[in-house]
Formats: C-alpha cells, sequence, structure tokens
C-alpha cells in the first residue's frame, strides 16, 4: 500500500484562467451551505483545487482565513475522495467556519458531483 503524503503542492492546484473556464464552462454544480462548488474530470491521479472569493465576502484578513480553511479542508481529504477531478469553490459571503465544518461541506460537494458525473455519463 503506498504511503499517503497530505500536502498540497502547486500540481494540485488550479491557477491558470484556462483551467478555471474550463471548469465553469461544464456546468455541474453543487451548492452547500456558503460554497458553490463546480467540478469537472480532469485525467490525473489527483484531484485539483481552484478558490474563487470575492470582496463581498469580507475585509482581507476574513478571504485569507476562509481560503487557508479550505485549502487545509481539502488537503486532509483529498485521499478520500474520487479521484482525477477539479473542483473550484465559489465562497458566498459568511462568518468563517470551524476547520471541522468546511470539511464535511467540501466531502458532501465532492460526493454530489460526483454521483452528478456519474450520472451524465
Amino acid at each position: 500500500m503506498a504511503t499517503r503524503t497530505y500536502s498540497f503542492p502547486k500540481s494540485h492546484r488550479i491557477r491558470s484562467r484556462s483551467d478555471f473556464s474550463a471548469v465553469f464552462e461544464d456546468r455541474v454544480k453543487a451548492a452547500r451551505g456558503p460554497l458553490v462548488a463546480y467540478a469537472r474530470p480532469n485525467n490525473l491521479p489527483h484531484p485539483r483545487l481552484g478558490l474563487s472569493i470575492s470582496r463581498n465576502v469580507g475585509t482581507a484578513p476574513r478571504r485569507n482565513r476562509i481560503k487557508r480553511l479550505l485549502r487545509e479542508a481539502f488537503r486532509l481529504h483529498q485521499h478520500d475522495w474520487p479521484k482525477g477531478y477539479d473542483l473550484v469553490l465559489v465562497v458566498r459571503p459568511h462568518e468563517p467556519l470551524l476547520l471541522a465544518d468546511y470539511q464535511k461541506l467540501l466531502t458532501a460537494l465532492m460526493l454530489k458531483l460526483h454521483s452528478t458525473w456519474q450520472e451524465k455519463r
């Protein structure tokens, strides 16, 4: 059994405008609480994460805290989700939640998006 590494290298991030656009264009989305998630298969052995958070969410410290918590939730659960998805999270205005709450939201979103892709095939 291969050992799991709970890192979040640059290869696990969606950074280019074209990658974000490709995920948004597939229009497979789900919403849970303050998060709206878009996903599409990426033919890679690992999931990738992109974050979109507007100034309407709050001040820079609040937005940065939310981004840190979402990246940490992704990092801890990336091995438990289906492999090979690009996931873009759009954050709605809210008070920052606990890490455990973000973990539950992300897991529920990934399961919903994966089942939607399976139905789409």
